[in-house]
């Protein structure tokens, strides 16, 4: 099927599909790149001559072989740009900044004095100047900054539709931030960020359909689906954590009663274990961890039932939308084994057909990462839309303050 469109938009194909090609499988040929894609050699050379003048690839050195010189492998220049991101939770703020392929450069955790929009605001516009000098790239761009926080996000508008954690409704946090920094701003339910961020460069790198499920505070699962992540109708798909489990059973913060998370999330398991066993409720995750290293029965039976009824639900989720592999995540993964095994066999248990792999994330920073992610999105996928109005930073000196240019209206993922 011949796609229709002007020369623009054909463009923005043929860059998209190179673009991508590079970073799933690194430096290729021109040549290699017409060969793979179908495209041209001229079409390959156009986009090629773009991307090499904006800076987002490099060409590496040809080698000299038996038959010659080699052709010239071209790859993703991603030391060229930076990425802040900002993972919001109650109190705390995680701040990450990360080159394009989101490899942190230096990060940090800030505290909130409070939940109101303006003081989240200033705390990361004041937070931006320190993380761009800690990342120790004078000559980098800062490419933009993204945001990730627990909520109903309205994507194309980059606004805060409802968060319960924050009690918030239609905060349009990322124009905010933007008009303070002039930079380029994303806004993103955290555990979609966090899908991004898996579908970009972590373990969901070569699937096109995963759930991504994230433990923490709360339990949600992103979905993608055709590589590409599904937010539903209203921005709210994926909160799994609110699932019912118990019918009238233990409150949620979402003001109804049963949810999955109201008995498994992270908080949630720790609060089990601590009624179950007399702990003070300031014994927290390493406390539970190392009672479980000592072989505690307690910790091991509520982990075990844990495991279970996430497992039990997930299945469920498994036989609607079929998914190639499940990424695991969240502060949850720390209990490793003692969770995932029966979450595992919970699941595979209840599946209509072989249970999809579970892949658990142990990498640092994976949240604030997430968030980064929203950044560095916009530069392999041509159809996003929306966003808000920022610039483009360049960092003349690790010491010295940015200038700013205006480039109009940015897409959001």
């Amino acid at each position: 099927m011949k796609l229709k469109g002007d020369p623009s938009t054909s463009r923005a194909i043929n860059r998209r599909l190179i673009l991508n090609l590079l970073r799933q499988e690194g430096p290729k040929s021109r040549a290699e790149i017409a060969t793979i894609t179908g495209l041209s050699p001229a079409a390959v050379t156009f986009v090629i001559g773009d991307l090499l003048a904006e800076g987002h690839v490099s060409e590496g050195k040809t080698i000299a072989g038996v038959s010659g010189r080699r052709p010239i492998p071209v790859e993703i220049n991603y030391a060229s740009g930076l990425a802040i991101g900002f993972k919001l939770m109650v109190g705390a703020v995680e701040c990450v900044v990360t080159d394009l392929a989101t490899n942190p450069l230096a990060s940090r955790r800030l505290a909130l004095s409070d939940r109101a929009p303006e003081t989240v605001v200033q705390t990361l516009a004041d937070a931006v100047p320190a993380l761009v000098q800690s990342a120790g790239r004078p000559k980098a761009r800062l490419a933009g900054i993204g945001i990730s926080m627990p909520g109903v996000i309205d994507n194309a508008q980059a606004i805060c539709v409802r968060s319960h954690r924050f009690n918030w409704d239609n905060v349009p946090l990322a124009q905010m931030l933007a008009q303070k920094v002039k930079t380029s701003v994303w806004l993103e339910d955290d555990t979609n960020a966090y899908a991004i961020a898996q579908q970009l460069f972590g373990l969901g790198r070569q699937y096109r359909n995963m759930a991504v499920l994230a433990i923490g505070v709360g339990i949600g699962c992103a979905i993608i689906i055709d590589g590409r992540l599904y937010r539903g109708a209203n921005g709210a798909a994926g909160k799994f954590g609110h699932t019912l489990y118990e019918e009238h059973g233990r409150p949620c913060e979402c003001g109804k009663r049963g949810c999955l998370m109201g008995y498994f999330s992270h908080p949630a398991i720790l609060q089990t274990w601590r009624a179950a066993t007399g702990r003070d409720e300031t014994d927290g995750l390493q406390d539970m961890l190392e009672a479980l290293g000592k072989g505690d029965e307690t910790a091991v039976a509520i982990l075990r039932a844990a495991g279970i009824g996430i497992g039990k639900s997930l299945a469920n989720l498994v036989n609607v939308i079929d998914p190639e592999v499940v990424v695991i995540g969240g502060e949850a993964v720390s209990f490793g084994e003692a969770l995932l095994a029966p979450l595992r066999a919970a699941m595979g248990a209840h599946t209509f057909r072989a249970p999809s792999p579970l892949l658990p994330d142990w990498e640092d920073n994976s949240w604030a990462r997430g968030a980064a992610a929203l950044v560095t999105q916009k530069l392999f996928d041509f159809e996003m839309s929306g966003g808000t109005a920022g610039g483009t930073e360049i960092v003349e000196s690790a010491a010295a303050s940015t200038r700013h240019t205006r480039l109009g209206n940015a897409s959001a993922t």
